[in-house]
């Protein structure tokens, strides 16, 4: 495939506002638009020869030999229409295949995101840990990417960020930013977290935390008074809390789990689902902020009960799942089938609902009184 070719494509995925690209051996391009994958029947059949094209003209040899030795790779790349994507090269079936997601490079507000009011409180945070959690494709990158934007613009601080590839570039406004990619600037995350604690920050954005030398790496960042935001797979604001701390040798537990009650300051969950139009999706996102109660629950090892606070903190900021998805069906921004499809708890959405849009009567009324 000639760059020609590659950059129509990337064009394609940007004017049918596509979230990503596929290219694979055998098949037509496809994007995915508002969550569903589209052939893209205009352009023919792709050959594995295409792709080693391209492999050869994205890649240097460096980095050729590191997807040969690890059959994966990441990287960072800007079109030459200036747009940025993140690309993933892989294998399946013996072939070459590739997931290019695009980046849509501008920071976009909070406000513009359609999420949740309290995700404001973030950038003023000055010490602790923030964990960023959801599924792949959940927009936990673009949703931390404007949480440092809001930094950088406001605070006189150093923030550092470790990428793998860097996704989304902040230009010095307020603060200074450095990123540090995997692979070009970094050998690893863990390796790179540690080494942070040398470069004077004042904040440290951890793209993912995948093992548990680079978990060890930012409770230790996170401990000594820096402000940490990292990322990790899962869709529960509770459940994360005892992954986290399940990483850990047995022996560790006791100790980390104490660690993560000093540190942890919030953790927020986002999934994405179609709005009620059917032309594009939104943030769904379960909240847990950590207060003094939470902490002790940390401790001792209550998740049930953590729950719990946050059913009957709504007041401090605090959102389960099922309240965040009625708030979005009583305001009409999803539909109730779609809702009911990221979670368990059928009823109890079906109850909010019900109570969110009687509290709205009743408020209109007192307003008429």
């Amino acid at each position: 495939m000639d760059n020609a070719t590659f950059q129509t494509l990337l064009k394609d995925l940007t004017n049918h506002a596509g979230s990503d690209l596929h290219l694979s051996c055998g098949y037509k391009p496809s994007i995915r638009q508002h969550g569903d994958l589209i052939q893209l029947q205009t352009y023919p059949i792709i050959a594995d020869d295409n792709l080693k094209q391209l492999v050869s003209f994205l890649l240097d040899d460096r980095k050729q030999r590191r997807l040969q030795s690890e059959l994966s790779i990441d990287l960072g790349y800007s079109s030459e229409d200036g747009e940025r994507f993140r690309i993933n090269i892989y294998f399946e079936s013996g072939s070459l295949a590739f997931a290019i997601r695009w980046l849509n490079g501008k920071i976009l507000t909070i406000e513009e995101m359609n999420l949740p009011s309290q995700l404001n409180q973030l950038p003023k945070l000055r010490d602790g840990l923030v964990l960023m959690t959801g599924a792949t494709g959940s927009g936990k990158s673009t949703t931390l990417a404007s949480v440092i934007h809001i930094i950088n613009e406001t605070r006189p601080c150093h923030i550092l960020t470790i990428e793998d590839p860097i996704e989304y570039i902040h230009q010095n406004q307020l603060a200074v930013v450095h990123q540090r990619e995997l692979g070009s600037d970094v050998l690893s995350f863990a390796e790179a977290t540690r080494g942070a604690l040398r470069e004077d920050p004042d904040v440290v954005l951890v793209g993912e935390m995948r093992d548990l030398e680079t978990m060890r790496a930012a409770l230790m960042v996170a401990e000594t008074g820096h402000l940490v935001f990292s990322t990790l797979h899962t869709n529960d604001a509770v459940g994360v809390i005892d992954r986290m701390i399940g990483a850990f040798p047995g022996p560790e537990q006791a100790n980390v789990r104490a660690q993560l009650s000093t540190v942890l300051r919030v953790v927020i969950t986002q999934r994405l689902v179609k709005n009620i139009n059917d032309d594009g999706r939104v943030p769904i996102n379960e909240i847990l902020w950590v207060n003094h109660a939470v902490a002790h629950l940390i401790r001792e090892h209550k998740p049930e009960q953590i729950r719990s606070v946050m059913e009957t903190g709504r007041d401090a900021g605090n959102m389960t799942l099922e309240y965040a998805i009625a708030e979005r069906v009583s305001n009409r921004q999803i539909s109730l089938e779609q809702g009911l499809t990221i979670t368990t708890r059928a009823e109890q959405v079906k109850e909010l609902v019900e109570l969110i849009q009687a509290s709205s009567i009743m408020s209109i009324e007192e307003g008429y009184a």
